[in-house]
Formats: structure tokens, sequence, C-alpha cells
């Protein structure tokens, strides 16, 4: 009979100490949430969060205040809100550089997978490889000959060091096996505008980014580094059907918190952002910028950012990268 009243009270003490963290769990959030944006105003992150964070704001009947913190590729922004308060009431929608390349390539003052606390992955877009219209290359063969005939001539631009544009042409070289040279730039803006000068010959860059310039006819598309060809620029061969299987390139934005937020806060952010994700006009929305949604659970997002943060580690050494750590 004692050992029976011990486990009760055991029992007891075991409910009292849950039941604040699912108690405030179902009533949040009760106050506005702050959505760190890495980025400035304008880019894919920043229309992602807009997006997302009005129909969550409409769901759970709270302000969602976008907080744009750029500078260093999202380093920045992702590191305030690895510092945050782990109440759930501080967020970022961080993007693959932050999250899986950064780590690899500089001295960055959080560990991804110890700081931060995976949410949901919201969205993936594929990257797109382009030539300035001089290039006398129409398809992938003509240009990787066309840079085997002119080792070390051929310039690639990239929005700057460790940038997933960076890593993606690095990693062109490595599977097409050609010596191109890297020109980086302080974002994609300036990166684009070269290339329409024809001061450089290449990038990889967001599909987002470079379809105003691809419809316009200022921009040649090579190939897509979708899985699929893309609905908004559907003549475009993907990497794979160009005979590069192995050249998948898809940038990708997920929605994290600081390390430490309770589980059961963590699992309610995830089921409010998906709930939002799954909405169709969202869906319309993120599409037309050649989005495509995804959601998925904290620990499969958790997985997916291990998977890639090995991914990118290698091509930056077999690439030869040179690195800041």
């Amino acid at each position: 009979m004692g050992d029976m009243t011990m486990c009760g009270r055991l029992l007891a003490a075991l409910l009292l100490l849950f039941a604040p963290v699912t108690a405030s769990a179902q009533q949040f959030p009760a106050k506005p949430i702050r959505l760190i944006v890495p980025f400035p105003p304008g880019g894919p992150n920043d229309i992602i969060a807009r997006v997302i964070g009005q129909k969550i704001s409409e769901l759970v009947k709270q302000p969602i205040i976008v907080d744009n913190r750029a500078g260093q590729g999202g380093v920045l922004g992702t590191d305030a809100v690895a510092k945050a308060a782990s109440d759930g009431y501080t967020v970022a929608i961080a993007s693959a550089g932050a999250l899986a390349i950064s780590p690899s390539m500089e001295k960055v003052v959080y560990d991804t997978l110890t700081d931060l606390a995976p949410i949901t992955l919201v969205a993936t877009v594929p990257e797109m490889l382009v030539v300035a219209t001089d290039v006398p290359a129409k398809n992938m063969s003509e240009l990787v000959a066309l840079a085997k005939a002119q080792p070390g001539k051929l310039n690639f631009a990239s929005s700057g060091p460790g940038s997933l544009p960076h890593l993606a042409c690095e990693m062109f070289k490595l599977t097409a096996k050609i010596d191109i040279v890297h020109v980086p730039y302080r974002g994609a803006a300036p990166a684009v505008n070269d290339l329409l000068g024809q001061q450089v010959q290449m990038t990889f860059l967001d599909l987002p980014v470079i379809l105003p310039q691809i419809k316009a006819g200022t921009l040649r598309p090579i190939a897509l580094g979708g899985r699929e060809r893309a609905p908004t620029a559907p003549d475009v061969p993907t990497t794979t059907e160009a005979g590069m299987p192995d050249l998948i390139i898809e940038n990708w934005y997920g929605m994290v918190a600081p390390a430490g937020t309770p589980p059961a806060i963590v699992n309610r952010l995830n089921q409010i952002a998906t709930e939002a994700m799954a909405d169709p006009t969202v869906k319309a929305k993120l599409a037309e910028q050649g989005l495509t949604l995804v959601g998925d659970t904290p620990e499969h997002f958790r997985d997916f950012i291990a998977a890639d943060i090995k991914r990118w580690a290698k091509v930056i050494k077999d690439a030869g990268v040179v690195t800041t750590k």
C-alpha cells in the first residue's frame, strides 16, 4: 500500500511539473511573435516571411512582426534568433547558406544543430544556371565544351564567397570537370548587373531572382537545378535532363527558434506554420515566386539540415574552397 501511495505522489508531481508547459502551449501565442528575416526586404526570405506571417497572424489572432536583420549572408540574423529568449516569441526564416553552408565556411558564433531548434522546412527553390547572351552556348553540352576549350578563361559570378550560388558553381566545376573562375559580388543584384553587362559569363541563382531576365530574353537559361521542371520556366530542362543527374542544386528556407524552446511550443509553432502553408492563397502567392512549399516535422527538418551540412562540407573540401575557419 505504501508503494502505491508513493507511486501516486510521484505521478501527481510529474503532472504538476508538465502541466504549466502544456497549458502555456495551448495558450500560445499570447502576444506578438517576432519573425526575423536575415536578409534585406524584397528577397525570397522576406517574401516568404511576409506571406506566411500574415496568414499565421490571421490564424492565431496575434501580430507577426517581421524584423529584417541583414548581414554576413544571413549569419547575423540567424545568430540573433540563436541568442533570443527560448520562449517561442522569436523565430526566424533562415536559408541554406546560414544554416548549412556558413558553419563549414567561416567562423560563426552559433552551432546550427545545438543552438537552434528546427521547426519546419518551409520552402525549396531551384537554382538556375544562366549565361550572358554573348556566350556562344545554348545548352549544357555546348557550355561544358566551351569551358573545356578555354580553361581558366570563363568567369562565374556569385552573390558572395560561401553563398549557395558560389558552391553551386563549384559543384558544377567538379561535376563537369571544367576550370572556370569565381568572381564574388556583394549580393545577387550586382552579380546580375554585371552578367547583363557581359562582364562575367555565367551564374547559378535562385529562379525567382533571374526569372524576369529570362522572360525578357536578356539572360539565356541553360539548366534548372531542381528535380522537376519549373512551372514558371517550363521550357528550361533540368540538370538531370541535361546529362548531370548529380547536379541537383536547390536553395531552401526553414523556420527555426532558439535552442531550449520547450518541445510543446516548438510543436505548436510547427502546427500553425504548416497550417498557414496549406492555405491555397499562400501556396499560390509563393508559387508565383517559383517557390515550392514543403512543411514537415521538427525531427525531419533537423535530419534534413544535418544531411545538407555534410553535403556542402564535402563540396567545400573537394573543391578546395578557402574558408575562414
